[in-house]
């Protein structure tokens, strides 16, 4: 008897896409990996895709979609900016590899393209000049990829070099700030020992970082206003 082709489709491949993903990574992805898990010959991937990239831009729009759906602000620029990233990181982090995905594509897809208007409404009503409300909007949504990205990496690392060397990253990193002298790394070390970096890729880290970009945003609307007066 002859076997059977296995029964796939559009959703299929998205959602086996980010299984892949999250077990492996974006560095180990491809359309052969892809096709083995769904059980299909790889050409048949085409159908859909026309190739990996154009692949990674549907994902990058579900991922934009997500983000829309979850967004509900209707305060003013700052209560809505805050809310925007706040809802970003939590799509994000939901979803490894993702922030990699959003910073690889191009805004060619339609809910990409109704992301980033979005976001631009967010600060419309500001005495902002055209460009640098996409300035603003820019500088925000990449302080909340970067930081998700990193705490993703981050904890890529620890694993790794636990599964490599059994032993904590902290602890060889004490070592070799012990070995090193005061002028070199003496107030890196008491920071570090003082378990300042484990607030790095935490909700207040998080939130701080958010506080310091809305100030200045701020601080430049008051600049302009006085220039009305």
């Amino acid at each position: 008897m002859k076997k059977q082709q296995p029964q796939i489709s559009e959703d299929k491949i998205l959602e086996t896409s980010w299984e892949l993903l999250r077990e492996e990574g974006i560095e180990k992805f491809s359309l052969r990996r892809l096709a083995e898990r769904l059980g299909i010959q790889a050409p048949s991937l085409y159908w859909y895709f026309k190739s990996k990239q154009d692949l990674y831009q549907r994902l990058a729009n579900q991922i934009s979609k997500m983000i829309l759906e979850e967004f509900h602000s209707e305060g003013d620029w700052k209560e809505q900016l805050t809310e925007l990233a706040v809802t970003v990181r939590s799509v994000l982090s939901r979803y490894p590899c993702s922030t990699q995905l959003m910073m690889m594509t191009l805004p060619h897809e339609p809910d990409i393209i109704r992301f980033t208007n979005r976001m631009l409404l967010c600060v419309e009503a500001t005495p902002l000049e055209q460009d640098q409300k996409m300035q603003v909007v820019t500088t925000l949504v990449n302080y909340v990829f970067y930081f998700v990205l990193d705490d993703y990496q981050h904890e890529r690392n620890v694993s790794a070099m636990f599964k490599d060397q059994g032993a904590l990253p902290g602890e060889e990193m004490i070592r070799l700030l012990d070995s090193m002298s005061e002028s070199e790394a003496g107030l890196f070390r008491r920071m570090f020992k003082n378990g300042l970096f484990e607030l790095m890729g935490t909700d207040g880290a998080f939130e701080f970082g958010l506080k310091l970009i809305l100030l200045g945003i701020e601080q430049v609307i008051k600049e302009r206003e006085s220039l009305r007066t």
